[in-house]
């Protein structure tokens, strides 16, 4: 499983020019799922998207996560993550979990974060156009 967090002050995600999710101060997630990845690897890497100290704190200094910052997330499918692009120019996606284990774990990590903290999501394997400001 692998993750692109970017921190921002705003996102959003529209699909058919509908905004189908949107966060104010928080995190932008896209998220991609590997062949192997299972619920354990799902749980480490929510842990640590939570836990990730790269809000400031009132000295300035990186020192808060995304709930002591008091932010949201939004969680965005993105399966080009686990993309192997070691040879040539065309990335291949062999090591990509099949669509319908992307979309459980997906689901899966989506769930349990909402158990901590205010998620938005995407669509997963829709046309998603997605905007955010850091």
């Amino acid at each position: 499983m692998k993750a692109l967090m970017q921190r921002v002050t705003q996102a959003r995600v529209d699909v058919e020019g509908q905004c189908i999710g949107q966060i104010d101060h928080g995190i932008m997630l896209l998220l991609g799922v590997d062949k192997g990845d299972d619920q354990a690897k799902a749980d480490q890497l929510l842990h640590k998207v939570l836990h990730y100290r790269f809000f400031a704190d009132s000295d300035g200094k990186m020192n808060l996560n995304v709930q002591q910052a008091g932010g949201s997330l939004l969680v965005v499918s993105q399966f080009t993550l686990v993309a192997d692009t070691q040879k040539g120019l065309r990335p291949g996606f062999s090591n990509g979990a099949p669509p319908a284990l992307g979309e459980e774990l997906y689901n899966y990590f989506v769930t349990k974060a909402q158990d901590t903290i205010a998620v938005a999501t995407g669509k997963f394997g829709a046309d998603m156009q997605v905007s955010l400001t850091n």
